[in-house]
C-alpha cells in the first residue's frame, strides 16, 4: 500500500472519473491528495465520504506523496513532473509528453504488463485514447497471425477535445436546430450535424498528431516496429464514445470464427457480433463501460489475409481514467 497517493487534474472531466474509480475499486492509500491548477486549487472534492479541499500543482505539493495519477495537457505534465520524480513519486501519466520516451513504458494493462518494469524515469505512460481501445482489439490477432499491416479510421466523439468540446457540440446542436448564430470556441468549423477530418496538427506526409500517434505508440505497445498504420481521424458529433473501422493484415490467415473466438478470450474484450440482429457496439450503449468492445467482425474480400472489424470504446474511461487506475493497480500487485 502506499503511504500517500496524488490525483492530478482532479477536477477535469478524465479526473472526476478517476476519483470514482478509486472509490469504487477501493484502491488502498493512507492518504490521497488532489491537485489542479490554481485556478482549481481552494474548491472543494468529496471522496469516500469526505470532504478535501483541491491544492495547487507545485512541486512542494509531491513531498510524501508515493504516487500520482495525473491527468494534464502536454506542457503541464512536461513541467511539473520531472519535480514529482525528483520527490520519490511515481507518476502515471495520461498526457501525450512522454509516451514517446524510450526510458518512460507506454503500458496497457491487458496487452503489455510487464512493460511497467521498465520505468527508468520514474514515469508510466498511458496510451492515447484511439489507440488503447485499438491496441487492445490488435493484441489477440497480433500473438495469433503476425499482424502487417493495419487501416484504421476513427469517428472521435468531442468528449475527447474536453468540456469546451462537449460544450460546443450541445450549443451548436441548439443553436443550429433553432437557426441561430454559434461562435464555437473549440473547434475551427461547425461540429453540429457535421464531420471534420482533422484531429491535432497537421504534421509529416499530411497526417495529423493525433493520426501518428495510432502509428507509433501501436508499434511501441506491442513491440513491433514492423507494423505499419494508415490511420485517418475525424471528429464526429457523437457526445462520448469512439468508434474505429479497423482492417488489418495478418501473416497467418485468421478466419471469423477464430477472431471472435481470439476476441472473446481477450481481458477488457467484448464480442457484440450478431448481424443478423442488427446487434454490433454502438457508442450509445458503450458509454459508462470500462471495456473495448468489437462486432461487425467479416474477411477483407480484397485481400487474402485481411480482417475487418469495427471497434468501440469509451475515450474517458477505457481511453483514460480506467486505464490508468488499472496501471495504478498493476504497479501495487507488482510491489
Amino acid at each position: 500500500m502506499y503511504e500517500s497517493i496524488a490525483v492530478v487534474g482532479a477536477t477535469g472531466a478524465v479526473g472526476t472519473i478517476i476519483l470514482d474509480l478509486l472509490e469504487k475499486r477501493n484502491f488502498p492509500f493512507k492518504s490521497i491528495k488532489f491537485l489542479a491548477s490554481k485556478r482549481s486549487a481552494g474548491s472543494q472534492i468529496k471522496f469516500r465520504g469526505n470532504d478535501y479541499t483541491v491544492e495547487e500543482l507545485v512541486p512542494s505539493a509531491f513531498d510524501g506523496v508515493g504516487l500520482a495519477i495525473a491527468s494534464t495537457p502536454d506542457e503541464v505534465a512536461r513541467d511539473f513532473i520531472p519535480d514529482a520524480v525528483k520527490r520519490g513519486t511515481l507518476v502515471i501519466d495520461e498526457s501525450g509528453y512522454w509516451r514517446m520516451d524510450p526510458e518512460v513504458p507506454l503500458v496497457i494493462p491487458e496487452v503489455n504488463p510487464d512493460a511497467i518494469k521498465l520505468a527508468k524515469k520514474g514515469i508510466i505512460a498511458s496510451p492515447n485514447c484511439s489507440t488503447t481501445q485499438m491496441v487492445v482489439a490488435l493484441k489477440p490477432l497480433h500473438d495469433y497471425g503476425q499482424i502487417k499491416r493495419v487501416v484504421v479510421s476513427t469517428y472521435q466523439a468531442v468528449s475527447g477535445a474536453g468540456l469546451v468540446g462537449t460544450r460546443d457540440l450541445e450549443n451548436g446542436t441548439k443553436a443550429a436546430l433553432n437557426n441561430e448564430d454559434y461562435k464555437y470556441e473549440c473547434f475551427q468549423y461547425p461540429i453540429a450535424f457535421n464531420c471534420i477530418p482533422q484531429i491535432g496538427s497537421f504534421k509529416e506526409a499530411g497526417y495529423t498528431s493525433e493520426e501518428l500517434k495510432l502509428l507509433y505508440e501501436t508499434r511501441k505497445i506491442l513491440g513491433d516496429n514492423s507494423i505499419s498504420v494508415c490511420p485517418t481521424a475525424v471528429r464526429v458529433p457523437v457526445a462520448n464514445c469512439h468508434s474505429e473501422s479497423i482492417l488489418v493484415e495478418t501473416e497467418r490467415k485468421i478466419t471469423v470464427e477464430t477472431a471472435k473466438e481470439l476476441f472473446a478470450k481477450m481481458p477488457g474484450l467484448i464480442v457484440i457480433d450478431e448481424p443478423k440482429e442488427k446487434k454490433y457496439p454502438l457508442p450509445h450503449i458503450c458509454t459508462g463501460r470500462d471495456e473495448v468492445f468489437v462486432g461487425r467482425i467479416r474477411e477483407d474480400i480484397s485481400s487474402d489475409n485481411g480482417l475487418a472489424f469495427w471497434c468501440v470504446s469509451d475515450n474517458l474511461r477505457k481511453g483514460a481514467a480506467t486505464n490508468a487506475v488499472q496501471i495504478a493497480e498493476l504497479v501495487r500487485s507488482n510491489g
